[in-house]
C-alpha cells in the first residue's frame, strides 16, 4: 500500500481509539508511537488508557504486516491476520465509534449550512 494510504489508515485506527477510550474509559495518557512503514517514520500521538493501547498496538502491527498491495477491508479480507478474539474487541470498539463519529460528521454538516 502506499505511504498515503498507510497514513490515512492509521489516522482511521487513531480517530476510532481514542473516540472509544474516551467515551468508555479514565485514566488517559498521552503516548508518542513511532511506526515505520516502506523505510520511512510516521509519528503518532494518542491518547488512550493501557488496555486500548494494547489493542491498537495489535492492531497497528496487524496493519505493518498487512500481505496486500491494495489493502482490503480487514472484514473481508480473503486471509484475516487477527486472532478471533482480538477482532471481535476491534469490531466492537469499530462499531461504537463509526457510528458515533459518523453522527458527529453530519451534524456538523447540518449546523455548518446554518
Amino acid at each position: 500500500m502506499t505511504n498515503e494510504k498507510y497514513i490515512h489508515e492509521f489516522q482511521t485506527l487513531k480517530n476510532f481509539f481514542e473516540k472509544y477510550c474516551n467515551d468508555k474509559h479514565k485514566n488517559q495518557k498521552k503516548i508518542t508511537k513511532t511506526l515505520r512503514y516502506n523505510e520511512i517514520n510516521h509519528k503518532l500521538e494518542l491518547l488512550l488508557c493501557d488496555d486500548c493501547y494494547e489493542l491498537i498496538d495489535y492492531s497497528l502491527d496487524r496493519l505493518n504486516e498487512c500481505p496486500h498491495e491494495i489493502k482490503p477491508r480487514c472484514r473481508t479480507c480473503p486471509k484475516p491476520c487477527y486472532e478471533p478474539v482480538m477482532w471481535k474487541k476491534v469490531a466492537k470498539l469499530m462499531r461504537y465509534s463509526g457510528i458515533r463519529l459518523g453522527l458527529t460528521k453530519i451534524k456538523n454538516r447540518i449546523l455548518g449550512a446554518k
